[in-house]
């Protein structure tokens, strides 16, 4: 009931302030068409491509397993990281425990977006982006390790899953085309979304609370929508000394859009999320404490 009301709630909210509604919508999309779309779409083909290719034998060592799923997840943007391992644990590659755990560790942004647009256009240092990536993969790294640690009895005893029969007569390619559509149909529509739903609340609790528009609509977007947070940060606080480490905190925190592109991908594929919502929590600490020291 209470999920309910809060929908309809929002339905009349939308109604109230279309024009608000209609400004966040109208960013979501060109982020998504300007900053991510570029990037993430010509990743997904490849690696679903690669993947996708006829194989003969599974790797024999479990570790070049897991490094071909974190250098595939890890370097494409998000969700990149669940397609790779999704579609792992599709092929038998990789055991259902294995595979939760990689979803949580195989989670990061691209470099082109860290080093390119985070670090060159809005820190304007291109090392500065090299050492937030460095403190995201750091941060990836060493949480997978201590849970391989924890869950080596479990991961040991895990039998990997058979393989799923693939249709012979459909080329890798053209199967990597169609599933990468309907993955960035997804990203869209939960940007979109969020960036309208996080720029008509952030309006709402500023005409209700004496907060400051741009910490509100800042701290709203970072909760819904990474990149647009990533863009208010940027409008509000660029010339702030904190600037750098509250982008780092945005990045980290990821926001629901992400949360939920991952999470419906890893349950078509029938992967547990829990470690995946341990890893975030992980991050969000780890992240900015790590990038601080490096920086």
């Amino acid at each position: 009931m209470i999920n309910v009301t809060v929908i309809w709630a929002l339905i009349i909210l939308f109604i109230i302030q279309p024009d608000i509604a209609h400004e966040g919508a109208v960013s979501g999309a060109q982020l998504f068409v300007h900053a991510l779309l570029p990037y993430l779409l010509p990743y997904i083909i490849l690696t679903q491509w690669l993947l996708k290719m006829p194989s003969n034998h599974l790797p024999s060592s479990q570790w070049s397993r897991y490094i071909k799923a974190y250098v595939l997840g890890s370097f494409g943007g998000f969700p990149v990281g669940a397609v790779t391992v999704s579609e792992m644990k599709k092929n038998g590659e990789i055991s259902t425990t294995e595979s939760s755990l990689l979803l949580a560790a195989c989670h990061a942004p691209g470099p082109m977006f860290i080093i390119g647009f985070v670090g060159n256009e809005l820190f304007g240092s291109v090392a500065s982006g090299w050492k937030l990536l460095i403190a995201i993969h750091l941060a990836n790294i060493m949480f997978f390790l201590v849970l391989l640690v924890f869950l080596r009895k479990q991961r040991v005893k895990t039998v990997p899953q058979p393989p799923v029969e693939r249709d012979q007569k459909t080329s890798p390619l053209l199967g990597s085309i169609k599933d990468s559509s309907s993955v960035i149909l997804l990203v869209a529509t939960t940007v979109i979304f969020f960036s309208s739903l996080g720029n008509v609340l952030s309006h709402l609790v500023s005409s209700v609370f004496p907060i400051d528009m741009g910490i509100s609509k800042t701290l709203l977007l970072a909760v819904f929508e990474m990149t647009s947070g990533v863009q208010s940060a940027t409008e509000h606080f660029s010339g702030d000394a904190m600037y750098p480490m509250l982008i780092a905190a945005i990045i980290s925190i990821n926001g629901l859009s992400i949360h939920i592109q991952v999470m419906t991908l890893a349950k078509g594929a029938g992967i547990s999320i829990l470690p995946y919502i341990i890893g975030r929590a992980w991050n969000t600490v780890l992240v900015p404490l790590l990038f601080i020291l490096i920086y």
